[in-house]
């Protein structure tokens, strides 16, 4: 630990099952579920102020709260306390064993406060927030196939953490949130989550001779922690501005991520001519709204992939590589039916194959997918870090900031430790 005043103690760990019988059995997973980077847990550390007087003194604690909900969640999102495993077929499926979701108890001698409520840095390691039980030595590769782990770590004001390591396997980030949603749901007092999930892996396409691509190759170039609060001032003038020249309006998203490509394009000095590349993952179910059961919970993204040369990025206003990002937006329901029709495996194109090539810049967009509305009781969370561990591989995550603050939220890993500065000074920029 870096302070004796931040020290986490693990009280207590155990599986929780769910709170009533269940189905048995194996449940498929869609082509998407079972792409090869699916198979790792997914971490986020979600800070909750509490309420004013519960240190200690709350007829039910945060930690009772939330295992219970857990049990009675598990009965209808049962899958989630099954096992990942593989089908006489040789595919990865949802073993319903019923066995539940591993669960750490924890305490921190410290107030939130004194932390400042986990901001970067950080300053409680993330493995001590994080579930990372003692299995048993019987078991010795229990995490591959583990679906859900969940740490609830009670501060000394009363706040607590919640970490979360999920499998991106069986959820993508809104199905994640449905089911913490639910979990709040019940531990608020409802006698069942308020949405019903389903299954219903078989209305994801499953294209006929899809590419895989290769999975990322680590490099020795370590790319750098940034976090960038941005104010609702700055996104708001880049919309008006955008508005005055095009007619047209746009989101904080599109200016945002325009922003970063371009920042990070200036700052890491690509060569002109030199092909750059901004990937973010969208929402696929509108496209497939009539085929999805109400309630779904499974992978259902597309990751839009928008190219230009370096110096066409570099070089434009921040307007003109806005439009490149909306252009890009518009192509989805187009580029997805090609993809699901088996039309892009010609070209041998994959367009969820994720890079470690520096040119290309990673994005996801956390602001809008309902962990910041999540509630066991305590109110929303006052901050949600999600936590990345590959730092060879440029990323830019968009979140809500602090409570207590407008605007937007940038965690970015994208750039050498040589380009932090230029980075971020071309990011602060209003032209």
């Amino acid at each position: 630990m870096r302070s004796a005043a931040a020290t986490v103690t693990r009280v207590a760990q155990r599986v929780v099952a769910p709170s009533a019988p269940t189905p048995r059995g194996e449940l498929p997973l869609s082509w998407l579920d079972r792409y090869p980077t699916q198979r790792a847990l997914i971490e986020s550390l979600h800070v909750f102020k509490g309420r004013a007087g519960d240190a200690g003194d709350a007829a039910e604690t945060p930690a009772v709260a939330i295992e219970r909900a857990l049990a009675t969640a598990l009965v209808s999102y049962y899958p989630i306390a099954g096992r990942l495993a593989v089908s006489e077929e040789g595919e990865l499926v949802v073993d319903c064993t019923g066995e539940g979701v591993w669960f750490v108890e924890a305490t921190a001698s410290c107030t939130l406060e004194e932390v400042d409520y986990l901001e970067y840095p950080l300053m409680v390691p993330k493995d001590e927030l994080l579930p990372h039980p003692n299995y048993p030595a019987s078991d010795p590769l229990p995490e591959d196939s583990l679906i859900l782990l969940v740490q609830v770590t009670q501060f000394a004001c009363g706040g607590f953490v919640v970490g979360f390591r999920f499998s991106h396997a069986v959820a993508d980030g809104p199905g994640a949130a449905q089911f913490m949603t639910a979990v709040g749901d019940i531990a608020r007092g409802h006698a069942a989550p308020l949405v019903t999930p389903a299954w219903g892996r078989d209305a994801i396409p499953s294209p006929p001779g899809a590419a895989v691509g290769p999975l990322p190759v680590p490099t020795e170039l370590r790319l750098q922690y940034l976090a960038m609060d941005i104010s609702t001032d700055y996104i708001e003038h880049f919309k008006a501005r955008f508005l005055e020249q095009s007619g047209q309006r746009c989101s904080a998203f599109e200016v945002l991520i325009a922003k970063a490509w371009q920042s990070r394009t200036r700052a890491a000095r690509f060569a002109p001519g030199s092909p750059v590349h901004v990937c973010f993952a969208m929402n696929a179910r509108p496209v497939l709204r009539r085929a999805l059961p109400d309630g779904f919970y499974g992978n259902c993204y597309y990751i839009m992939r928008v190219s230009a040369p370096a110096e066409a990025v570099a070089d434009a206003s921040v307007y003109d590589v806005v439009r490149l990002i909306r252009e890009g937006k518009k192509r989805l329901p187009g580029e997805f039916a090609r993809w699901s029709a088996g039309e892009a495996a010609a070209g041998g194109a994959d367009p969820y194959r994720i890079t470690s090539d520096y040119r290309t810049l990673l994005v996801s967009d956390w602001s809008r997918l309902g962990f910041a509305e999540v509630d066991y009781g305590w109110g929303c969370p006052v901050h949600v870090v999600p936590l990345t561990n590959l730092d060879y591989i440029a990323t830019c995550i968009l979140v809500r900031p602090s409570a207590h603050k407008p605007g937007a939220r940038l965690i970015t890993q994208c750039v050498a430790a040589d380009a932090v500065d230029a980075f971020h000074r071309d990011m602060m920029r209003l032209d």
